[in-house]
């Protein structure tokens, strides 16, 4: 509890470890706030049916918070003033603004997953795909990083959740607006998931490689952060890992 981890993909798509960790809290009894800004709800829940969980029936009861991006992003573009059930504004709202002022989208975060008195859910968990986005639709990186900044002290540190958040990464990229985001968050994450592509191309028995990254130096001075890398490939339901050279189609 009270962790932030960061999925951070180069050269290949991360998006089925957003999978893994929305069916994983879904299924160990978390409420779960999903901040979808890359793909639609339909797609998260017919991945998430495969995995075994139901998301609408997870939203039916409760337990997951969900805003689909791409439908408030429409919403706001042609001029339909989405309004909550609560009178409050879209979350997204910043779009259609002049400053870049994400405090709406904190705003239905916080709401989202601050326990009412008969909620019996476990601790809450803020789910974001992908922050990038945030960057492309026009918002600043101080203002992306001023964002994390609240979310983790209100998930992590007084509601004593996790924050999952996944961002893209290019080392030739030209976006320094992104490198800014993504350097920063590595700094301060306690765990860190990097995928990347493999450099020799395209391999049908290894889809990339997963480097995790222990952040131990964040909790205590004299250590080291631990890193580990493996080789993955991923199936229909799960996904393979193992020893870099070690796939079974090499062996």
């Amino acid at each position: 509890q009270g962790k932030f981890t960061l999925l951070r993909d180069t050269r290949t798509d991360g998006s089925f470890l957003v999978h893994h960790f929305l069916s994983f809290y879904l299924r160990a009894g978390c409420k779960v706030c999903f901040v979808a800004l890359l793909q639609s709800f339909s797609h998260y829940n017919i991945v998430a049916q495969k995995l075994g969980v139901s998301l609408t029936a997870a939203k039916e009861r409760g337990q997951l918070v969900f805003l689909e991006g791409l439908k408030s992003c429409l919403d706001l573009f042609f001029g339909e003033k989405e309004e909550e059930q609560s009178g409050q504004p879209s979350p997204l709202q910043f779009i259609s603004e002049s400053a870049s002022n994400l405090k709406a989208l904190f705003d239905f975060i916080q709401t989202s997953l601050t326990p009412a008195d008969s909620d019996s859910w476990k601790s809450p968990v803020l789910l974001v795909d992908d922050l990038s986005v945030l960057l492309s639709l026009g918002a600043t990186p101080v203002a992306v990083l001023d964002f994390i900044h609240y979310c983790r002290v209100t998930v992590c540190s007084q509601l004593k959740g996790n924050i999952v958040v996944l961002v893209h990464s290019s080392e030739d990229s030209e976006d320094e607006e992104n490198k800014l985001v993504v350097t920063s968050l590595c700094h301060h994450s306690d765990l860190i998931l990097w995928v990347e592509g493999l450099a020799t191309g395209f391999c049908k028995d290894v889809h990339g490689q997963i480097t995790i990254i222990r952040r131990l130096s964040l909790e205590l001075m004299a250590e080291q952060d631990r890193v580990q890398i493996y080789q993955y490939k991923i199936q229909d339901k799960n996904v393979t890992f193992f020893a870099r050279g070690l796939s079974a189609a090499v062996l």
